[in-house]
């Protein structure tokens, strides 16, 4: 009996100038609704970044005709097996940027960017006394897995890096610095954000914390908990040996776990940690001021 699953997941970027994005957007949506895939997709000017999910035809059918496009033609696929598909429905939106950074002056990618490690080169990295260890994502992705020793960003969107950075690392600027995200995307004008502050040795992770997962030498050590990612699996795991631990802690009890909900109320949904236990108790609520106001929704 085979237990090839039937579906992948593919996660993909690329830093390329889009002369038309929103057109390109538009055509694109009607190519992926024909195709049959469904996922997350932004076009800007300044590239494209994905995350969908489909059949093994379907997301090969799509590789291919990425790559049979001019500007695409290099661009490389994280592919994930899978039951099923990890998302509803099919999105593909036109944005000013792939990755709202909102700098007074912006950072391209392809032109000042961080030094890029292999998982192997980032693994050996960590282990030295001297490094900053920068997590590009936001502090909820850190609390439920980071790499150990990370700095744990006090930032709610990527928005908030560079006044973060100005305010907390500035002393940093002579020592080396390692930074990483989910696939990497992030760090590509993270890492080139921090050089044109001063920093003078900053290096990323090549492909994010997925690929490091799948390293067979590394094989996700040293990263502890798991992965935060943007569809209905919510988290992976990254570590494959016997060091991997839960780091994730309940909202609402503190007990050790892993798993993110969303509130029930609809004008908050707040991701958070939650244990099967608390969510039955608090009703999948964060709060019980969100659980007051949705009651008082209905009562009138």
């Amino acid at each position: 009996m085979s237990n090839i699953q039937p579906y992948r997941i593919l996660l993909y970027y690329k830093y390329v100038h889009i002369a038309d994005f929103e057109e390109f957007a538009k055509e694109h949506l009607q190519f992926c609704k024909e195709l049959g895939v469904k996922g997350r997709i932004l076009v800007a000017e300044e590239g494209i970044n994905g995350t969908i999910s489909g059949t093994v035809e379907q997301t090969d059918a799509y590789i291919q005709y990425m790559h049979n496009h001019p500007l695409f033609q290099d661009m490389i696929f994280k592919i994930d097996p899978s039951e099923g598909h990890v998302f509803q429905k099919i999105f593909v939106r036109p944005k000013k940027e792939l990755v709202t950074f909102r700098l007074e002056e912006d950072v391209d990618p392809n032109v000042l960017t961080g030094k890029h490690l292999s998982p192997k080169e980032f693994y050996d990295k960590l282990q030295q006394d001297d490094v900053i260890v920068l997590d590009g994502r936001n502090y909820y992705e850190f609390d439920v897995g980071h790499f150990r020793n990370a700095i744990r960003p006090e930032v709610d969107s990527f928005r908030d890096f560079p006044d973060w950075i100005r305010q907390n690392l500035s002393e940093y600027k002579d020592k080396p610095i390692l930074t990483y995200c989910t696939g990497g995307i992030r760090c590509e004008k993270l890492s080139g954000f921090l050089l044109q502050e001063g920093f003078k040795d900053v290096s990323q992770l090549e492909g994010g914390i997925v690929t490091y997962g799948k390293d067979e030498e590394v094989k996700g050590r040293l990263f502890d908990g798991k992965c935060y990612v943007f569809d209905e699996r919510k988290t992976v795991p990254i570590n494959q040996t016997e060091e991997d631990i839960v780091v994730g802690h309940c909202h609402h009890c503190g007990k050790s776990v892993d798993r993110f909900i969303n509130c029930a109320n609809d004008y908050c949904h707040l991701q958070h940690i939650c244990c099967t236990e608390c969510e039955e108790t608090h009703k999948s609520f964060c709060s019980d001021a969100c659980e007051q106001f949705e009651l008082s929704r209905y009562e009138g």
